[in-house]
């Protein structure tokens, strides 16, 4: 079934510049740029991530530099380390991982907008 593949950018990739996917991504690489999706994003331990990511879910094993925003869930596995903010519908962040940054968890109550 094509549907269920999940497509990898390798160790060896480098990319510069704002990534866009529908589905599943894993990533191993250097990215540096936004990486949006309504799929889910597994950032390989050997990822280096430098910009914003907008996804619907995301599982670190690597590093980002940048915020994470996600519709529903964010996991800092336990090698993790990411520098900078989240929002996310629910965080688990394992023993070992580093996180500095702001932390927003929660559902958004429906109409509510962020004060300017």
């Amino acid at each position: 079934m094509m549907s269920s593949s999940k497509n990898v950018l390798a160790n060896d990739v480098e990319i510069k510049g704002s990534i866009k996917f529908s589905h599943d991504l894993i990533i191993d690489g250097k990215i540096e740029g936004e990486v949006v999706s309504d799929g889910s994003l597994t950032i390989g331990e050997n990822a280096l991530i430098k910009g914003e990511v907008k996804t619907r879910s995301v599982i670190i094993f690597g590093k980002v530099e940048g915020n994470i925003t996600v519709a529903e869930r964010c996991e800092l596995k336990s090698n993790a380390v990411l520098l900078g903010d989240i929002a996310a519908g629910t965080l688990a962040i394992e023993e070992g991982a580093t996180f500095d940054g702001k932390s927003s968890v929660g559902k958004k109550p429906a109409g509510s907008s962020p004060k300017v």
